[in-house]
């Protein structure tokens, strides 16, 4: 499963997957964290083309927070695209902390579950996590 790792997170899901290959959960569920700038995305792609671009590509977008407003925010995208079968957007509710182990575990946890149940959360738009 990849999980494309929006540019205001790409340190922090370092540290991320760091933790959920510790855990064997990178292993279990194959897991690759490729950045923006790994499939052909620049940092100033509107949320609507990164969405899109995940959506496409089977991939679980990993976010801190986009746009609240606009035409092409994040949350406009999910109003107007959002459908049964679309894959959750994962927001980091407190991206700073994942420099704290236990936040970090809690975060790797919660993303781990919900990758493993992925059906469940299909067409929910965006989850926070922990």
């Amino acid at each position: 499963m990849s999980v494309l790792v929006d540019h205001n997170l790409e340190g922090q899901a370092l540290l991320l997957l760091g933790t959920l290959q510790a855990q064997s959960w990178a292993t279990l569920l194959d897991l690759r964290f490729p950045r923006l700038a790994d499939v052909g995305l620049s940092e100033v792609s509107t949320d609507r083309e990164v969405w899109r671009f995940a959506q496409a590509h089977q991939m679980v977008l990993l976010t801190e927070n986009r746009r609240m407003s606009g035409p092409d925010s994040l949350e406009q995208t999910l109003r107007e695209e959002n459908g049964p079968s679309s894959l959750p957007v994962l927001t980091v509710g407190a991206a700073m902390r994942l420099s704290q182990r236990i936040y970090r575990e809690r975060c790797a946890i919660r993303l781990a579950e919900v990758l493993m149940d992925l059906d469940k959360y299909l067409g929910v738009g965006k989850l926070f996590i922990p």
